[in-house]
């Protein structure tokens, strides 16, 4: 079995097809991600934490199918540390201190712990490309978050536009018509 079918039976059994989430249930909405990921190019360590990215909840869906405490290890053992830290570093993200600034800034900072973490070229592309993907996600399938969820959008993918990979970069602006 493949990494991303260990996973996707992992996600079964933690009850990610039973939450409700935009456009169905969050096994759907994550696999819509993993597979948008992977057709703009993306690593296959991207779309693995693309296939995982709520599995500690978000800072806006809070539900999670991991603690983020105690079985960090045991999602690392199914995608591996490079996944896993995007992953935890994702579903960490304080927004609301993190998003507006990040390109000039480049830190993230982690809303369970308060601690903020400077991240590379590499990282914040992958964390950016993640971001985006996930949100347009939302957008195409939560017809009433449009109205307030496609300006910030808009705005978002404006300021990170120098830090997102070109082929991300260029699905954001064709599907938010910049």
């Amino acid at each position: 079995m493949s990494t991303f079918q260990d996973l996707g039976s992992m996600l079964l059994v933690r009850g990610a097809d039973e939450l409700d989430h935009a456009g169905g249930t969050l096994y759907v909405h994550l696999h819509r991600v993993a597979k948008r990921l992977t057709s703009l190019g993306a690593s296959d360590t991207l779309a693995l934490a693309g296939l995982a990215h709520a599995a500690y909840g978000t800072d806006g869906f809070p539900t999670h199918l991991f603690d983020w405490q105690t079985e960090r290890s045991v999602l690392e053992a199914v995608i591996g540390p490079e996944a896993e830290l995007l992953v935890y570093r994702y579903g960490s993200c304080d927004r609301e201190s993190s998003w507006r600034d990040l390109a000039e800034h480049r830190t993230v900072t982690d809303r369970f712990t308060g601690t903020a973490e400077e991240l590379t070229d590499d990282e914040l592309r992958d964390f950016v490309d993640l971001t985006i993907v996930n949100e347009l996600d939302v957008l195409d399938h939560a017809p009433d978050l449009e109205t307030k969820l496609r300006p910030y959008l808009q705005e978002q993918v404006l300021r990170w536009q120098s830090l997102a990979s070109q082929a991300v970069l260029a699905d954001a602006k064709r599907a938010l018509e910049l």
